[in-house]
């Protein structure tokens, strides 16, 4: 992890430059704009309060909108995935998918998919994060904390453009049962909830799900996603984009 934010190197933004539209001439760099979201996903700073060294806030904030919306955050975050699993040798789409959700709490003005976590005593919203071994986010869904873990999952599953071809297992824990394991299944997916054994008490690292848990450690490096400040999900899903997108480059 990069104890600090730093700008996109020039192999860095040649893996991504090919999935913008950079051939048409603009005002503000389209490196520049998502060098500023990468700062803003690592400080948690606010758009009106974005430093001058970037590009005018409300421009930063149409091109995240915009690349929100067409999926290109999604996008470029499932190609560096992709490049980092075959960098170490690995093939670029994963055949194990860890999930997990965890409940954080919600900007206070913000109302919208807000609910309360009776488990946690959470007053906020709930993100699911569908993982590889590496702990890499590959699929984000946010919602109301208040919905149960099994029905909200299933939208884990919904990839769209995403491929999930190789996938063959998905490991999570018993909350996941019922509605998301009958799903998984259906796609002719293994769905395997990790067992201890029945000498072992206390807390006890579980196979596999543990490398979901450390993704969640990783995100306290994310001051924008430490809570939810977002107005709305589709935005809460993204930053986590942004935010793993910063940790693959980091890595690569």
């Amino acid at each position: 992890m990069s104890p600090r934010y730093t700008r996109l190197t020039d192999s860095q933004w040649q893996n991504i430059k090919p999935l913008l539209d950079t051939q048409r001439k603009r005002k503000y760099d389209l490196r520049e704009i998502l060098n500023a979201l990468l700062w803003l996903v690592r400080t948690g700073c606010q758009w009106r309060n974005m430093e001058s060294s970037f590009p005018p806030w409300k421009t930063v904030y149409y091109y995240f909108e915009r690349w929100s919306k067409d999926g290109t955050l999604e996008k470029i975050n499932q190609k560096l995935n992709c490049l980092e699993r075959e960098g170490i040798g690995r093939s670029g789409k994963p055949s194990l998918g860890i999930a997990d959700s965890q409940s954080v709490k919600l900007l206070p003005m913000s109302f919208q998919d807000r609910g309360i976590d009776g488990n946690k005593l959470i007053n906020g919203r709930k993100r699911h994060l569908l993982t590889c071994t590496l702990g890499r986010i590959w699929k984000v869904h946010v919602h109301a904390a208040n919905e149960h873990d099994s029905p909200a999952g299933v939208n884990l599953l919904h990839w769209g453009k995403l491929e999930m071809k190789r996938l063959k297992k998905i490991v999570a824990d018993k909350a996941y049962r019922g509605t998301f394991a009958r799903e998984v299944k259906a796609r002719n997916i293994k769905f395997e909830v990790p067992k201890r054994s029945k000498d072992q008490k206390g807390f006890v690292v579980e196979t596999r799900r543990w490398v979901v848990e450390r993704t969640f450690a990783w995100l306290n490096f994310y001051r924008r996603v430490t809570m939810d400040y977002e107005k709305t999900t589709r935005s809460a899903t993204n930053f986590l984009y942004l935010a793993n997108i910063s940790m693959v480059l980091n890595a690569l």
